[in-house]
């Protein structure tokens, strides 16, 4: 197995890693230099900036830009293939993103993910290389972060959410955990995520949603575990979002 050290150093446009990680693991916060991407291959990641929470299933990855400090969860085990670009490959591109992966670009994911570090710019691996970056920019972004609060009251209580998003609590129980007025509370958080509570618990519930779905459970066991009284009322919650039932998202 290579190691970061080992291949960042090396002048590709490309080079890539494979990792495989139990449940549970956590990479704590920390950085790097090069633009990078984390796909899962299988298993369901959750990654954490200081501005967004994401989480990724395995039809989707997460480009970071070069200096982006983030954090990484694995929900269950998790086949990672992470790619550090070369910064000039990545010009403009300076924000975060999830974006899907189609069949086509999962299988430049894992060829160049198995090339060695070395490997040929001018020929076959250069080609594929080059390929795998239009395919990039060709994708479209995916709908699976929240925005987090910078205000340290707000953070705790979304940091909760997060944590259990079938927690039942209402505003006035979360304002006061924040030591907040109703009024400020519900302005401040506002002005800090860009909506309402109601609305970003509900982008937490749909990223929850989607991480156990990936993950096999069933359309039922997943209403409750996010917090909706009835399979009913999340499949309708659930098409509103996505166009389609929580049954054919994820074939789609």
């Amino acid at each position: 197995m290579k190691h970061s050290f080992e291949v960042l150093g090396i002048d590709r446009p490309v080079v890539a890693l494979n990792d495989e990680y139990p449940a549970g693991f956590t990479d704590p916060m920390h950085s790097h230099d090069h633009v990078q991407i984390l796909y899962a291959s299988a298993g369901v990641m959750s990654v954490t900036t200081r501005d967004t929470s994401f989480v990724i299933p395995p039809q989707r990855a997460v480009w970071l830009p070069a200096g982006i400090e983030h954090e990484v969860s694995c929900r269950g085990p998790v086949s990672l293939r992470t790619l550090y670009f070369r910064n000039s490959e990545a010009d403009g591109k300076d924000t975060c993103r999830v974006f899907e992966v189609s069949n086509f670009l999962k299988a430049l994911i894992l060829e160049v993910a198995s090339f060695e570090p070395l490997y040929d710019v001018g020929g076959r691996e250069g080609e594929i290389v080059r390929l795998l970056l239009a395919e990039i920019g060709r994708m479209p972004n995916a709908p699976y972060c929240v925005t987090m609060p910078q205000d340290r009251r707000l953070l705790r209580v979304c940091q909760e959410i997060i944590a259990d998003p079938s927690d039942p609590r209402d505003i006035d129980d979360w304002a006061r955990l924040a030591a907040m007025g109703r009024r400020t509370f519900t302005r401040t958080f506002k002005q800090e995520t860009g909506m309402g509570l109601a609305v970003w618990r509900q982008q937490v519930r749909l990223m929850e949603a989607l991480s156990l779905l990936a993950s096999g459970e069933s359309v039922t066991r997943v209403a409750y575990e996010v917090g909706y009284d009835s399979p009913s009322g999340f499949s309708a919650m659930f098409r509103r979002a996505f166009g389609v039932p929580p049954s054919q998202y994820l074939v789609n």
